[in-house]
């Protein structure tokens, strides 16, 4: 019999393509331990090379992740599901919760690490918040931890002058966080305009965000803008796209 187009493909492709169908079919579970190089070899009859590279497509895709020293296993996946929508209502912050309550449920989430600086507007912040040349920005750059697995990074500009001596320049900005803050000082948001594109991560953002090999990430770029229309707050976020779903509800 002729081989098939299917059979003509490299042997890691096959594999690969095994192992993924065992896993769609339920053979191996969320958090279950993939067959190992040496386990590959055996019952494949191929090289190491071989089994590491079929392992390797499956982390490539996001099916599997390696843990070190333990082997490969089927990536868990519970996503973090991001209201888009409801958790920037005045309801949320206005009422002291912070706007992360509408989607974590009951998941433990952790800011690990806040940096508060001061700093001159870079290019692309200055003319959104319609900033003259050289006026600093108040800079607030957070982690986000989901269950223990960083999922997020932002980082905030706010204009100076506006919220110098504020606890929006303290790493614990207090309830409601800084909208709340905002609120405060006569500059309560009340239009956002956000922009979402995906692209992989670099280098330095898959280390802090723990992040398996071909696993890109969603830039989330939010304006928050005050009802006279000026804009108060750039938020700059990198998400793990594993680790969420963005959902946007809205009434027709």
């Amino acid at each position: 019999m002729a081989n098939t187009d299917h059979d003509r493909r490299p042997k890691y492709q096959r594999i690969a393509d095994a192992l993924r169908e065992a896993v769609q079919s339920g053979e191996y579970g969320p958090g279950d331990r993939l067959p190992g190089e040496n386990d590959l070899m055996a019952t494949y009859g191929v090289a190491r090379m071989t089994a590491r590279q079929a392992l390797g497509v499956l982390r490539d895709e996001g099916v599997a992740e390696a843990r070190k020293g333990a082997g490969v296993f089927v990536r868990e996946y519970r996503p973090l599901r991001r209201r888009g929508i409801q958790r920037l209502a005045q309801q949320q912050w206005g009422n002291g919760r912070s706007i992360w309550s509408a989607d974590i449920e009951d998941r433990d989430l952790e800011v690990d690490q806040v940096r508060v600086s001061d700093e001159v507007a870079p290019e692309h912040v200055g003319p959104v918040l319609d900033l003259d040349a050289e006026e600093t920005v108040c800079v607030r750059r957070r982690r986000f931890v989901l269950d223990g697995k960083p999922v997020l990074l932002a980082t905030s500009y706010l204009p100076s002058s506006l919220v110098a001596g504020t606890a929006i320049t303290q790493e614990d900005t207090g309830p409601g966080g800084t909208f709340a803050r905002l609120a405060e000082l006569g500059y309560e948001p009340v239009h956002f305009r956000e922009e979402i594109r995906s692209r992989m991560p670099s280098k330095d953002e898959a280390t802090q965000l723990s992040m398996s090999t071909g696993t890109p990430v969603f830039l989330v770029c939010r304006t928050a803008y005050t009802a006279e229309g000026r804009p108060v707050e750039i938020n700059e976020m990198t998400l793990d796209a594993a680790s969420y779903i963005l959902e946007y509800d809205f009434e027709a």
